[in-house]
């Protein structure tokens, strides 16, 4: 044996040994950052390229867009991230947030006057002394990566068990009012049927936490002024119309019956006399229901099937995807892992088409960007926040 083959034999064996692998295969490096992934998923209408903009986040909730470019980031567990030019910065300055099971840090939106006032609104399971909690809402503005001049805005009248249906997501009306629901807190459903008790209800607030004249409530002493609509049992997508006003929520059933509902002033959605969905653990009736439906009870316009467990909702209002996907809801689904495009016309859902089914896992967010695409957050210890748009 030569020299030369000696060398290359004592090289190959130092790799085996050193390595654990094979010439053949060769051995992997940590990236020096993180690189986006993309893969194009295809619709009717047109091919979607979904990029992962940024991952390693735990159970992200809510994304909102700054003006300036940078996206704001809740996770649930109680810490708010900022997106600026590629990188993570963690925001200071949160209350105390009682984070277990389905509650914690939750929605984000900013005012839509935000360029002159700088005001953020966040939701959050606020705890007391009994180890209870309750939904509340928060504002404050943003110095550098602290939140500065918070003010509590809203605290839900009654705290119970933590851990269950916080409801939580905001949308502003054309009149520039807030929209806030309040899930029933799953222990005890018939709250969501009490006017005394903001559970179970979508709340229209003034953008400083008071009370709007015009609620349909206001003057009713049996009744709490900032409900404007009841008998929710817990509404995690939720938008208004840019151009109509309109309003649409989804909100989660039991066993099935998840529902899109148009909400209207002073209405009563049924939950948990009405319900089309059934008991938790067997295919029986649920406890406290009477009926599918009932007159003087609103029926939704739309019966999620199968089971979808809706979060996150939003409007299509660009021709950026399809001229066909103009005016199409797209909501997000956490059990499903999809989104579900609904052609709407004249309050009856026409079309219903799965997108990004089981790709990406469960989706607890769904926005439509500054830029016109869609952006989807899922809902997983390592989550992340995705991009999609036309391929």
């Amino acid at each position: 044996m030569d020299n030369r083959t000696f060398y290359v034999l004592l090289v190959l064996s130092l790799q085996l040994v050193f390595f654990g692998c094979t010439p053949s295969e060769p051995t992997e490096t940590e990236p020096a950052s993180e690189e986006l992934e993309s893969n194009v998923s295809s619709s009717q209408y047109t091919d979607m390229r979904v990029t992962k903009v940024v991952g390693g986040l735990e159970n992200p909730w809510a994304v909102a867009f700054l003006p300036d470019g940078r996206k704001l980031i809740t996770e649930r567990p109680g810490r708010l991230k900022i997106i600026e030019n590629g990188s993570i910065h963690e925001v200071s300055g949160l209350p105390d947030i009682h984070a277990q099971n389905q509650g914690g840090l939750m929605e984000i939106s900013i005012h839509p006057d935000y360029e002159s006032n700088g005001w953020i609104y966040i939701t959050h399971s606020k705890p007391n002394d009994d180890n209870e909690t309750a939904t509340a809402l928060i504002r404050a503005q943003l110095e550098d990566y602290a939140l500065s001049n918070v003010e509590e805005l809203f605290v839900q009248n009654r705290y119970s068990g933590p851990g269950r249906h916080y409801g939580s997501r905001l949308a502003w009306t054309l009149d520039g009012k807030l929209l806030m629901s309040v899930g029933d807190r799953g222990s005890d459903p018939p709250r969501a049927q009490d006017l005394s008790d903001h559970a179970g209800t979508l709340l229209r607030l003034n953008d400083d936490g008071s009370v709007p004249e015009d609620n349909p409530f206001v003057g009713d002493n049996s009744a709490l002024d900032e409900i404007y609509s009841y008998g929710h049992r817990n509404i995690q997508g939720l938008i208004v119309h840019p151009e109509t006003g309109e309003i649409w929520a989804t909100e989660h059933g039991p066993r099935g019956g998840d529902e899109l509902n148009q909400i209207n002033p002073g209405e009563n959605y049924g939950w948990p006399v009405v319900t089309r969905g059934l008991a938790y653990g067997n295919q029986d009736y649920f406890a406290h229901a009477e009926a599918r439906g009932r007159e003087g009870m609103v029926d939704p316009i739309y019966e999620f099937l199968p089971t979808h467990a809706p979060s996150g909702l939003a409007l299509v209002t660009s021709d950026n995807f399809a001229s066909q996907w103009v005016n199409n809801l797209l909501a997000g689904g956490l059990r499903s892992e999809r989104i579900r495009r609904l052609v709407i016309h004249d309050y009856e859902v026409y079309h219903d088409e799965e997108l990004l089914l089981k790709e990406i896992g469960r989706i607890r967010d769904v926005r439509i960007g500054p830029d016109d695409n869609i952006y989807v957050l899922t809902d997983h210890s390592d989550g992340a926040l995705y991009r999609v748009e036309p391929e």
